[in-house]
């Protein structure tokens, strides 16, 4: 088969197939919650508390990355350490990012208790 030709119908067959996964899950999933109707259970179970938890933590994940990048940049301009200065920093700032998210989560669940 010819590379263009490859290279349109991957991403238009991983779109389709990405579209029936979630079709298929949602059915399911519903399907779950009306046998649990059926038997009399409480559907309440399926309520989830709103959190913020991921927001902030891949927020401050790409904040890290970002500063790590631009750390990469100053190192190869400044003492000509090529990728090793792009991936270490990448790696140390977007792990701190992890880590002062985690850090503001445990202070809001000490506050809620």
């Amino acid at each position: 088969m010819d590379v263009a030709i490859m290279g349109i119908m991957i991403p238009i067959i991983s779109i389709i197939g990405s579209i029936i996964v979630i079709i298929y899950i949602r059915k399911f999933q519903n399907m779950e919650r009306m046998a649990i109707i059926d038997k009399g259970l409480d559907p309440g179970i399926f309520k989830r508390e709103s959190s913020s938890a991921g927001t902030l933590r891949g927020a401050l994940l790409l904040m890290g990355a970002g500063l790590g990048l631009l750390m990469g940049y100053w190192l190869d301009r400044s003492f000509d350490m090529e990728e090793v200065g792009y991936f270490s920093m990448l790696l140390i700032f977007g792990g701190l990012g992890l880590g002062i998210a985690y850090i503001i989560e445990e202070k809001k669940a000490k506050e809620r208790k």
